[in-house]
C-alpha cells in the first residue's frame, strides 16, 4: 500500500505488457534514465495529489477530457513528452485506473533488467546511514550484487531487523525472538 491509499501491484499481465513497452520506448528514444526518473516520479505524484488520483479513477470523466486534464497537468508538473504520450495512450486504452500499478511494474522491469535486488527491510526504528551501508555490505556479502534497501519502520518489531527478498525472509526481530521463546516455554510446560 502506498501513501494515500494507492495499492500499488505489478502483478502480471496488462501492466508488465505496458512497462515493456515504455521501457522499449524510452531505450529506442536513448532515454531511457531520463523515463526511468520520470516514471519515478510520475508515482510519487500519484501517490501524494489526490485530485490527480480522483482524475485517474474516475470512470464518470469523458476520455476526451481525461486525456486533455493529464496531458496539461504532466505538462505543466514539467514530464517528458514520452511519458506524457504514454500517460495518453494509457487514457485512451481506459487504462488510467491501472497506470500506479504500470508504473510499479516498469520499475521492477528497470530493476529486473539492471540486476538490481530490492530488499525490503522492516525495522523498530530509522536505520542510520552507517546501518544502512554495513546491511547493503552483509547482503552483497550474501550474494546480492546489487541491492536498492526499501525501508519501513515497525515500532511493534521492538528491535532488529525483517528482511525480505523476493521470497526469502530474514527475521532477527526482538518480537519473533519472543513468539519463539513463547512457544517454547509453552511447549515445556
Amino acid at each position: 500500500m502506498a501513501s494515500g491509499g494507492t495499492t500499488i501491484s505489478h502483478g502480471g499481465g496488462l501492466a508488465d505488457r505496458y512497462a515493456a513497452a515504455l521501457y522499449d520506448l524510452a531505450d529506442e528514444d536513448g532515454a531511457l534514465d531520463q523515463t526511468v526518473d520520470q516514471a519515478a516520479e510520475l508515482g510519487r505524484l500519484i501517490d501524494t495529489n489526490p485530485d490527480f488520483r480522483r482524475l485517474l479513477n474516475s470512470p464518470l470523466i469523458d476520455i476526451k477530457q481525461a486525456i486533455a486534464a493529464a496531458r496539461a497537468v504532466l505538462e505543466e508538473e514539467g514530464f517528458s513528452p514520452i511519458i506524457v504520450r504514454f500517460v495518453c495512450v494509457v487514457a485512451a486504452n481506459r487504462r488510467l485506473t491501472r497506470l500506479r500499478g504500470i508504473l510499479a511494474a516498469f520499475a521492477h522491469l528497470v530493476a529486473s533488467k539492471r540486476g538490481v535486488v530490492t530488499a525490503h527491510v522492516a525495522s523498530a526504528q530509522a536505520l542510520s546511514h552507517v546501518q544502512r551501508e554495513q546491511l547493503r555490505a552483509r547482503l552483497i556479502e550474501s550474494g546480492y550484487g546489487n541491492v536498492n534497501i526499501h525501508e519501513q519502520v515497525d515500532p511493534a518489531l521492538l528491535g532488529g531487523l525483517v528482511v525480505r527478498i523476493g521470497a526469502r525472509l530474514y527475521d532477527s526481530s526482538i518480537k519473533s525472538r519472543l513468539q519463539r521463546l513463547n512457544y517454547a516455554m509453552k511447549g515445556i510446560a
